[in-house]
């Protein structure tokens, strides 16, 4: 029979304190933050821009070709993303774009969009509940795009356009230089075209022959303001890759509803039954925290460091204060 020795005259003020600081650790995982990696597979230099609230670490950046770039974005983010082509800029970061310009006349964006035509890539992070993603070419296009999640639950769809619209671009939507392929509504300004006026709701605004050519080469992508079914994908608590001019032959299918890369956590083990309270809560805690500690999640937490510390400190408090003897 084993014999059990304390610190404490009760292990109450142990077992109190350490569910409370599991219960704070457990906390944390609300403030998960949702992982972005731009990849850029063209063969020249894109300048992805940025445009959202709250405001990210960058809001336009250099990104030369084979090369890609990660950051976060915090839940409840809400904004787009876009690739300027044919910029100049010196070495101080001023200058322009050919395509996409933000009007900043630098390198960030600082608080600007697109100019169109722009492919953009649109994003609604879901506090506690579903992300909401589309590629659009409502405001034309100008780099084929896609938008991929991982390791998150849902449908989870990739989604984008691959195909080069500005070769099939009809004569009257493309730009002087033939570097990007306008909308309808940019080229002809009317209410029809633009959804607005009397046409301001999916009842009067109907698809047009340039929407339509938008929509048989890019499917999964808006191509005209209401778009809705067959363009907006969700997923939850996923990090997405959006990949400039992919090589990708095809698209998966919007109506898969398996998770992509879906994560899976094991219940933690409680041990045997057969012990006394204070040892099942001890061996209870060291397995969770090990689980905690080492476990094979790929998704980026902000609180990973403070998560760590906790785990050490809980486990110099259980191994200083319990322990047995045979």
């Amino acid at each position: 029979m084993a014999i059990f020795t304390y610190q404490y005259p009760s292990s109450a003020p142990l077992i109190i304190l350490t569910i409370t600081i599991l219960l704070f650790v457990s906390s944390l995982e609300g403030a998960e933050a949702n992982k972005f990696t731009f990849i850029n597979k063209c063969d020249y230099t894109v300048w992805p821009g940025i445009l959202g609230n709250p405001k990210l670490d960058t809001t336009g950046f250099e990104l030369p070709k084979g090369t890609s770039r990660s950051f976060q974005a915090p839940t409840g983010w809400s904004g787009r993303f876009w690739g300027r082509t044919g910029c100049n800029f010196d070495g101080s970061g001023h200058g322009s774009c050919v395509t996409a310009d933000c009007g900043s006349g630098q390198v960030e964006c600082n608080g600007a969009g697109a100019t169109p035509p722009a492919t953009l890539a649109e994003f609604t992070l879901g506090s506690g509940s579903q992300d909401f993603y589309d590629v659009s070419l409502v405001d034309g296009y100008n780099l084929p795009m896609i938008v991929e999640g991982s390791g998150g639950s849902g449908a989870c769809a990739t989604t984008g356009c691959v195909t080069d619209l500005n070769r099939s671009c009809p004569n009257e939507l493309k730009t002087a230089a033939g570097a990007a392929c306008k909308s309808a509504c940019e080229a002809f300004a009317s209410p029809e075209y633009c959804c607005s006026g009397a046409y301001n709701s999916p009842a009067t605004c109907k698809p047009s022959t340039y929407s339509s050519i938008f929509k048989a080469a890019c499917p999964k992508s808006y191509s005209y303001a209401y778009d809705d079914a067959t363009s907006t994908f969700t997923c939850s608590g996923a990090d997405y890759t959006i990949t400039f001019c992919p090589t990708f032959p095809s698209l998966k299918s919007a109506s898969n509803s398996s998770p992509v890369g879906t994560e899976t956590t094991d219940e933690p083990e409680t041990g045997s039954e057969e012990g006394s309270g204070g040892v099942e809560a001890a061996s209870f805690a060291s397995s969770w925290l090990a689980n905690l500690a080492i476990g094979d999640s790929t998704r980026i937490h902000p609180c990973s460091s403070l998560q760590y510390g906790l785990v050490v400190a809980i486990y110099l408090i259980i191994s200083s204060h319990v322990w047995w003897i045979q």
